[in-house]
């Protein structure tokens, strides 16, 4: 499975786990470039706009994997209160670089804050080196497809409008910001509009078949729509179900 040598950031202090994890990578063809610190991995992403970052959550300095997650998704700047005081695009990184967590702590908070910063899977230590590539594929494969012939190019869901190819979202002609994960997610909602899908149906279209994680990661990326979009968002819970948009 080729990746044509797309570039990839590695945020690790362990040089040994780095080492390994690019070792792994560039085996499948990847471009790897590594650092050990928060800091610096923000200056290399800055610089270099990688398709997708793995980062640890101990690292020295004074950002943590956490606060480095934080600053990715916080080039989603205000500008002008935005509808109800929304967040919007603004210039830096880009909110929708995909971030995959490699951490030793695999507390259920841990995995679930990682998850409402906007990470888009968290990967406990130790690690499967294939398990690894496969869901740097994964997520590279959802936040790389175009949608098919058969499902429209825009999708719109009252005030809120859903643009499939451009990856954007506008609510009122105001942009609002999404990390891959939460556009996926959306996305997949509004093309099924009046379906009650389950949470395994949800994982499957989003995440993918081959998604190693729990269900409960489907309920966290939901409350981070309800908490962007508001009352704007139709989205109502199916109780021993899952979910039904509009």
């Amino acid at each position: 499975m080729g990746s044509g040598g797309e570039t990839l950031v590695v945020i690790e202090d362990d040089h040994h786990i780095s080492d390994l994890v690019a070792m792994y990578l560039r085996r499948d063809g990847f471009r790897v470039l590594q650092s050990d610190d928060g800091e610096t991995g923000l200056a290399i992403i800055e610089r270099e706009h990688p398709k997708l970052v793995i980062l640890d959550i101990g690292l020295p300095g004074e950002l943590d994997g956490f606060d480095v997650c934080r600053r990715l998704r916080s080039t989603e700047s205000r500008v002008g209160g935005g509808v109800g005081g929304r967040t919007q695009t603004g210039s830096g990184t880009g909110p929708n670089i995909p971030v995959l967590i490699l951490s030793a702590r695999d507390d259920e908070i841990d995995r679930v804050l990682g998850l409402e910063l906007g990470a888009d899977d968290y990967v406990t230590k130790p690690f499967s080196g294939r398990e690894l590539v496969a869901r740097v594929h994964a997520i590279l494969r959802r936040t790389d497809t175009a949608p098919s012939a058969d499902v429209p190019s825009v999708v719109e869901v009252g005030p809120i409008h859903v643009d499939l190819g451009r990856r954007e979202v506008r609510v009122g002609g105001v942009p609002v910001a999404f990390t891959a994960r939460e556009f996926d997610l959306l996305a997949f909602l509004s093309t099924n509009l009046g379906l009650a899908l389950s949470r395994r149906q949800l994982l499957n279209g989003v995440w993918g078949d081959d998604w190693y994680g729990d269900e409960r990661t489907v309920d966290v990326h939901v409350r981070q729509l309800r908490k962007k979009l508001g009352d704007d968002l139709p989205l109502v819970t199916v109780w021993g179900v899952g979910y039904r948009m509009g």
